[in-house]
């Protein structure tokens, strides 16, 4: 793959603030890899902050900070209408953004499902579900006319969906991952493909690290996303749709057909509804 595989694309990105996380390391990725990226987030203070790291790598017109509610679809809509202002046009949207109600407590003590409030449980889907589908449709739209397009979600691993414990989280992860299997599938033929990313294990980032002594030794770094990201966002990928990229299993270093036996399958694991037992009539 080029240098800047990327070069002339546009992308946006949620949750792209965040000091410490996978939407920042993603931009900086896509940026070195020739995209201009929208950056949007909840919070102009993270923005402001990132920012300004991205526009010293990339330069002063590789990107633009848009303060955005992934929650609400017409804030949504004027985020991919900015984008296609300022940086003119949209073909990649790295759906990112995620919170989690109670990050500062997995895996320890967690809380039973009937202790969520609703509104803690309403806010979480409303971000890493709903969030999700009001960006796709408000950017599918001027994929579709331009017969090009990149939609990439980052879920969560397979354990983290059901794990005791991590409802809200997980079930709307879920949910996240089934939506972009259905748009795959329902995107076949069109130039615009869907796919899933996901780091493979417990990551540095706001929302998991507490500070704890020597915590982050066991961590993957968010910048595992960055070589899987560019080439799920890049003209290569084209064949590619409806499948899970582990990132932490991304090897650069093998042939592009071994890497991608290695580190993906299917999105949403279709292949375990097949097990469904048929009765006969």
């Amino acid at each position: 793959m080029a240098d800047r595989p990327l070069e002339g694309k546009v992308a946006i990105v949620t949750g792209a603030g965040s000091p410490i996380g996978m939407g920042r390391a993603m931009t900086l990725g896509l940026v070195r890899a020739g995209a201009r990226v929208a950056l949007t987030d909840i919070s102009q203070e993270w923005l402001d902050e990132t920012i300004n790291e991205v526009l010293e790598v990339g330069g002063d017109d590789c990107a633009t900070a848009i303060v955005s509610d992934v929650t609400d679809a017409e804030s949504c809509q004027d985020a991919v209408d900015a984008t296609i202002a300022r940086l003119g046009g949209l073909h990649i949207l790295v759906n990112n953004a995620g919170i989690n109600s109670r990050a500062g407590g997995v895996g320890n003590n967690p809380a039973n499902f009937w202790e969520n409030s609703p509104e803690a449980w309403s806010r979480v889907v409303a971000v890493n579900l709903s969030g999700n589908f009001y960006m796709a449709r408000a950017a599918v739209t001027h994929m579709l006319d331009q017969g090009w397009g990149r939609i990439i979600g980052v879920t969560t691993s397979m354990d983290s969906m059901w794990r005791r414990g991590g409802s809200p989280y997980g079930p709307s992860k879920a949910g996240h991952e089934a939506l972009v299997s259905i748009m795959a599938q329902e995107l076949e033929g069109t130039g615009v493909t869907a796919n899933v990313l996901v780091p493979g294990g417990g990551t540095y980032t706001n929302m998991t690290y507490s500070g704890e002594p020597n915590q982050r030794d066991h961590m993957i770094e968010p910048e595992v996303m960055q070589s899987p990201v560019v080439w799920l966002a890049s003209e290569d990928s084209s064949e590619f749709s409806g499948r899970r990229i582990i990132a932490y299993y991304w090897n650069d270093d093998l042939p592009l057909e071994e890497r991608l036996e290695r580190c993906s399958a299917p999105a949403a694991w279709p292949q375990l509804g097949r097990q469904a037992i048929r009765l006969s009539p």
